[in-house]
């Protein structure tokens, strides 16, 4: 019994890391590397589950896939660990047994280490072919507290004594999130510091986890994207919108990631904007220079999209933010007006459009037009067909009495 609870001498050491990692964050990398620190692991295999066998995955569970590659993007620079698709390419259930079965394959001399927390070890004894588990891996436990240390010793001696196996603790004193608590928060703009950050991206890009972007971080990423002297008015037009969403009945979420991501391609020149439009398959067609100025909402519109994973509501708001449109939402109706009344803003007319904008919405929007087009033809330039249509339906809007 002695020489079975012994390691080999010089023995590889490999440790088995599983879970749903859904989604994977920073307490999974951090306890990764604790253990392999603490069990001088040669290597660490990170094992996301595809079907896994004891419970269902919640509703909102991206495919095994995307959950393998964000696992893969949360370990790829961690030494020492691999993470495997031997669970997430079987269609079927996985079983623990199997998984480590087909290890001990790979490895077959060497020392496994099943990593646990305290509650999966507590039931081992209810897993599938436990005995055959216990057979071919050692345990080791995460435990934070007293009262988990206490339980792991005590349930250590009853599989020492049954098994002949011995288990080890892992002092895991990290990033207390668990994946459940983590999706709960990215619903509400939280939960951004346990993930990393290309997983975070990725998670709001493709609207994972009905996630919405942090605040800090979605102006963090704006404000990048722009000449720093166009921050001012952004933080502006994020404070206007909010004050006309609220005073109008807007949404507010949807007026302030508008009014944060309205200007993002601004600095881009023609090339650029064309580029971004061409590999949408949209052709810009020859561009005037008073067009070659509107091609920013059209852009940003698109990348707010891509990257951001922004509803369609808040793409038309960016779309139309310059020209205004025939047929506006409300909340198109604020981002145009907010891009122009915000505080920095020092044009002619401009303290009338402030009054008006929190008396009359459609007057507001009328006012901002009629100036827009003045100001377009005392420069000898057309005004865009697209915003003469806008002022003509506000024009009608406001003889049929709409006030929003």
């Amino acid at each position: 019994m002695k020489e079975q609870l012994q390691r080999k001498k010089g023995a590889m050491r490999v440790g088995i890391f599983g879970g749903t990692f859904n989604p994977p964050h920073i307490g999974h990398v951090l306890s990764a590397l604790t253990a392999s620190n603490q069990l001088e692991l040669d290597i660490l295999l990170i094992v996301p589950s595809g079907v896994p066998p004891h419970k269902p995955l919640p509703e909102d569970t991206p495919s095994a896939d995307i959950r393998l590659f964000m696992t893969m993007m949360a370990f790829w620079n961690v030494d020492r660990t691999i993470v495997s698709d031997i669970e997430v390419k079987n269609p079927l259930p996985s079983y623990t047994v199997n998984t480590v079965a087909t290890i001990r394959q790979m490895f077959p001399a060497a020392e496994i280490f099943l990593l646990l927390g305290t509650d999966m070890f507590l039931t081992l004894e209810t897993w599938k072919d436990y005995e055959k588990l216990l057979s071919m891996v050692t345990p080791a436990i995460f435990f934070r507290s007293s009262d988990d240390r206490e339980k792991i010793k005590t349930y250590s001696s009853i599989i020492r004594e049954r098994y002949g196996v011995a288990s080890r603790t892992i002092i895991n004193n990290v990033v207390q999130i668990s994946s459940s608590e983590l999706r709960e928060m990215l619903t509400k703009r939280e939960g951004v510091r346990y993930i990393t950050d290309t997983n975070y991206s990725y998670i709001i890009k493709n609207k994972l986890y009905n996630a919405k972007p942090n605040w800090d971080w979605l102006r963090e990423r704006a404000y990048s994207m722009l000449n720093p002297e166009r921050i001012p008015h952004v933080a502006g037009c994020e404070k206007a919108a909010l004050l006309l969403a609220e005073r109008w009945g807007a949404d507010l979420d949807d007026a302030r990631e508008a009014a944060i991501l309205h200007d993002i391609t601004k600095r881009f020149g023609t090339y650029e904007h064309i580029r971004i439009l061409e590999d949408r398959g949209i052709s810009p067609g020859e561009l005037s220079n008073s067009e070659e100025k509107l091609l920013h909402p059209k852009t940003g519109a698109i990348l707010a999209k891509d990257i951001f994973g922004v509803s369609q509501a808040v793409v038309d708001a960016i779309m139309w933010h310059t020209t205004g449109r025939a047929g506006m939402s409300l909340l198109e109706k604020v981002i145009y007006v907010a891009d122009y009344i915000e505080e920095t803003r020092d044009i002619p007319g401009v303290d009338s459009l402030r009054e008006l904008a929190c008396s009359d919405l459609n007057e507001a929007v009328k006012l901002g037009l009629e100036m827009t087009i003045e100001d377009i033809r005392s420069r000898g330039i057309t005004p865009n067909n697209i915003t003469i249509e806008a002022l003509s339906d506000i024009i009608l809007r406001l003889y049929k009495g709409v006030k929003v």
